[in-house]
């Protein structure tokens, strides 16, 4: 069974709020954070895997079909799952980064986005 437009949907909109949680962690110097040996220079390095799999998992997602785009599919929300996990523990040790209204936002968005691509599954007839 083919997944429905509304997965597609929720698997864009995670994918494109995690992506632009990226965009935010170059603000936030998150290589500080991580204690990345290299700084920026290897925090964009290992960001060209991490987006290069969103894409192609978004090319996928937008085919539907197959066992592959419910692997893709399945995989957003672990990486949001991660991703809320991980600046959690930040805030919990006193980290004021990521801090701003909106990079708040693009969390908790990532936080709801990812339990509601998982809700939208459960709905759904698994293979």
């Amino acid at each position: 069974m083919p997944l429905q437009p509304k997965h597609r949907a929720l698997f864009l909109a995670n994918a494109t709020v995690l992506v632009t949680h990226q965009i935010d962690a170059a603000f936030w110097r998150e290589w500080e954070l991580f204690h990345i040996p290299g700084g920026n220079q290897v925090n964009l390095l290992l960001n060209l895997p991490i987006i290069a799999l969103v894409l192609y998992a978004q090319a996928q997602v937008a085919r539907g079909e197959g066992p592959a785009a419910l692997m893709f599919y399945r995989l957003m929300p672990c990486l949001g799952a991660l991703t809320v996990v991980i600046h959690g523990l930040f805030f919990a040790l006193g980290h004021e980064a990521f801090a701003q209204p909106v990079s708040l936002g693009l969390l908790v968005g990532t936080a709801i986005l990812s339990c509601w691509q998982l809700t939208a599954l459960r709905a759904r007839p698994l293979p």
